[in-house]
């Protein structure tokens, strides 16, 4: 039997022909319970019964199957996995806490739904929006840090600049974002800047705003709430700023606790999101819509501030037009979100958490490349969060320098097989050896597996029989004659995790789909055929798997993460007061110092785009528009950078250790990497065409030279020329990079 794995950075023992793992041994927790896997949203709002941890049973190692396809491994049982699970309290309808300064009223304001509106009441954690003890001088402290404003952000009010009308960021989709979005789509780019000094402070009506956790915690969330709640107050003192408890299932519910200063006051500058907490992350039904806008309607509000991510904000669009349609006065914003990084266009530079997650997981890499090189004997897997892009796993990697990183818009671009995969991993490793070198680190983000077409396509199959509810233990018997193949050549482990249901947006559960160590187990195998063939001379291939997964969602976020959510805040407080709906608060131009950042306000629909199921010239768009994950451009710089040290990062062990989260002195204001190698300005150069193109008009009036006129015109017969090739949609299906 081959070398058993190691995961967690502990080995795996043999009991009685069983593998067990020693990662967690809890004498209290009977060995024999067996519940079926939770799901990612049931983990975290602890919705398994029954103690407070449960291990799942082990198995016997499976017979070897017969193998007659070279390319696919054989393997033997899986390792013993551990889940905790939390029993909560039972749901909150009103509640009132004590405070210094008085009495917080946490409230259950329910509107009577219709028949076809009543859904199964959810338990909510009692907890949120208490205020909390600060245990650590960490959080004390981090609590008092006063995030920094750009000036146009720093007085009550702002000055507002309409720009032209937007089109989408595909234009081969307009007519359909049109179509589906006809009171929202077109609205003009808006800017913030600051009032002029003899600005006349005119009187402003109290306004009353919802706000709603949306999507994935993210370091940095808090602070947007902050943000808001600063600006309301400064706006005018009698405004009103509801929480919706326990994320959108709160929001339809109409569960609210005022946000005021007391509340606020342990949640500031601190991670996760339990001030007010998350659920099922979306608003897309038809009843979830009437529940949303009836929830509107009943509080009275004039704006309700979404915050989340790529799925969060394209529901906030659908919301918005959906109040429009309906005649309702509250105006819906989105913030971005998301420890993914994921959300990227023209308009959008990064996401607030991003940088906190990237330096947390980095930290943990680079103590990973220093373990492996001091032992000199192991090869780690490791799994980084990003389930569409692999902007994590990228950024992680500029800044700690693994031997090797796989991203998963490489592997798509060139439609890599999973053996193909397997053998480049193969050849680094036996390259090193060559060297002497017997250990190594891997990055890899959690979507890569979707990213391998043969991968894809079982899980596409596996979707489908979900739709269709299929029972789980009758779905291999259902695939079709290939993907049947494949299924039954993969590892047990991995067979099961790819029949877990399905998340809240009919995705896979790709943080349960240990890729890590298929990919050990693949490479393992390979090595030992190569060893056997006489290719491979060095020491036995040995692995240790790691997911670093949610280990940094609830990190304190970084001072960039505080002031970047802080300012995201105050914009949208000054997108509502202006009447503005079916827009995304946005800053550009962060690389570079706060008082250099360009606030603005985008249109939800000019990030918007439709999914081709076919690669070429006339493509057909189908399905709905949404906002996508922005892969990684392959034509960036960043990639670049990361093209030209990727020898170096193979074979010389060029480890980089980048140390906790700074908060203060030297590298405390240090931003992504992926950020300040890009020039991302998209509203400077907005600015920057509309000085030339005045210059243009000014220069070529009724009266000019004839000769000055041809120019012009030839000049711009060019321009419009290859701006029409450039969107053309032959082009716009074209890849960006080819894998080498």
């Amino acid at each position: 039997m081959s070398s058993p794995h190691r995961t967690g950075g502990r080995p795996v023992r043999e009991r009685g022909g069983v593998e067990w793992s020693t990662v967690a041994m809890l004498p209290a927790c009977p060995p024999t319970v067996a519940p079926r896997r939770e799901t990612d949203c049931e983990r975290e709002r602890g919705r398994i019964s029954g103690g407070s941890c449960c291990i799942v049973k082990p198995q016997a190692p499976q017979p070897h199957l017969a193998n007659s396809n070279p390319c696919i491994g054989s393997f033997g049982s899986p390792s013993l996995s551990l889940h905790l699970a939390y029993p909560l309290p039972s749901p909150l309808l009103h509640r009132q806490t004590a405070t210094n300064s008085g009495t917080r009223k946490l409230t259950a304001l329910h509107h009577q739904p219709t028949q076809d509106q009543q859904e199964p009441e959810r338990e909510m954690n009692a907890d949120f929006g208490a205020p909390k003890d600060l245990a650590g001088g960490l959080q004390q402290r981090r609590s008092l840090y006063q995030p920094t404003l750009p000036p146009c952000l720093q007085g009550a009010t702002v000055k507002v600049e309409y720009g032209d009308a937007t089109t989408t960021i595909d234009p081969t989709c307009a007519n359909v974002v049109a179509q589906a979005f006809p009171r929202t789509y077109g609205q003009p780019l808006v800017s913030f800047v600051a009032p002029p000094p003899d600005a006349v402070d005119k009187d402003r009506a109290p306004i009353r705003v919802g706000v709603v956790f949306s999507g994935r915690q993210s370091p940095g969330g808090h602070n947007v709430i902050w943000g808001l709640h600063d600006a309301l107050k400064a706006y005018n003192p009698h405004s009103v700023l509801y929480g919706f408890v326990g994320g959108t299932e709160g929001l339809f519910a109409n569960k609210t606790i005022e946000i005021t200063d007391d509340v606020l006051a342990s949640y500031k500058n601190q991670g996760g999101f339990d001030l007010l907490g998350r659920s099922i992350d979306q608003i897309r039904s038809t009843k979830q819509v009437n529940a949303a806008m009836t929830t509107c309607n009943n509080l009275n509000l004039d704006g309700l501030v979404i915050i989340g991510g790529v799925t969060s904000n394209s529901d906030a669009a659908q919301l918005a037009e959906a109040l429009v349609q309906n005649n309702c006065k509250t105006k819906v914003v989105g913030v971005p979100v998301s420890l993914n990084g994921d959300l990227k266009n023209q308009f959008v530079e990064t996401t607030v958490g991003f940088d906190t997650v990237c330096k947390v997981n980095s930290q943990l890499v680079s103590n990973v490349c220093l373990d492996a090189i001091s032992a000199g004997k192991y090869y780690y897997f490791v799994r980084l969060m990003g389930r569409k892009a692999s902007h994590v796993a990228f950024e992680c990697a500029l800044q700690s320098h693994p031997n090797m990183l796989i991203l998963a818009e490489e592997v798509a671009l060139s439609k890599l097989t999973l053996m193909e995969v397997i053998n480049k991993i193969c050849d680094g490793v036996q390259a090193r050896a060559e060297l002497g070198k017997f250990h190594g680190v891997l990055l890899i983000p959690e979507g890569l597996i979707e990213s391998i077409p043969e991968m894809y396509a079982l899980l596409q199959e596996i979707n489908i029989l979900h739709n269709n509810n299929v029972p789980v233990a009758e779905m291999p018997s259902q695939l079709s004659p290939w993907a049947a193949a494949l299924f039954q050549f993969l590892p047990p482990f991995i067979r099961r995790e790819l029949l877990l249901h399905q998340e809240s947006d009919n995705s896979a559960q790709l943080s349960q789909i240990d890729t890590e160590q298929l990919l050990a187990h693949l490479v393992e195998a390979e090595m030992i055929k190569r060893t056997k063939e006489g290719r491979y001379k060095g020491r036995k291939f040995s692995s240790v798997c790691h997911f670093f997964g949610y280990q940094a969602r609830g990190s304190v976020p970084s001072n960039f993460d505080c002031d970047y959510a802080y300012a995201l805040g105050r914009i949208s407080l000054h997108m509502i007061a202006a009447g503005l709906t079916g827009y995304m608060a946005t800053v550009a131009n962060l690389k570079d110092p706060v008082d250099k950042w360009r606030c603005a306000a985008a249109p939800l629909t000019a990030m918007m785009s439709v999914k081709r199921h076919l690669r070429g010239p006339g493509a057909i768009p189908i399905g709905k528009p949404a906002i996508h994950p922005s892969p990684i451009d392959l034509k960036g710089k960043a990639y670049e950078l990361l093209r030209e040290k990727a020898s170096s990062f193979l074979l010389d062990d060029f480890y980089r250790t980048p140390g906790g989260i700074q908060y203060e002195g030297p590298g405390c204001n240090a931003k992504p990497i992926t950020l300040t190698i890009e020039n991302q300005d998209y509203m400077g150069d907005i600015e920057i065409l509309k000085d030339c193109l005045s210059k243009v008009r000014t220069m070529v009036k009724p009266g000019c030279s004839r000769e000055v006129l041809k120019a012009a015109i030839s000049s711009m017969l060019s321009v419009t020329d290859v701006l029409t090739v450039m969107s053309h949609p032959l082009n716009a299906e074209l890849p960006l990079y080819h894998f080498n």
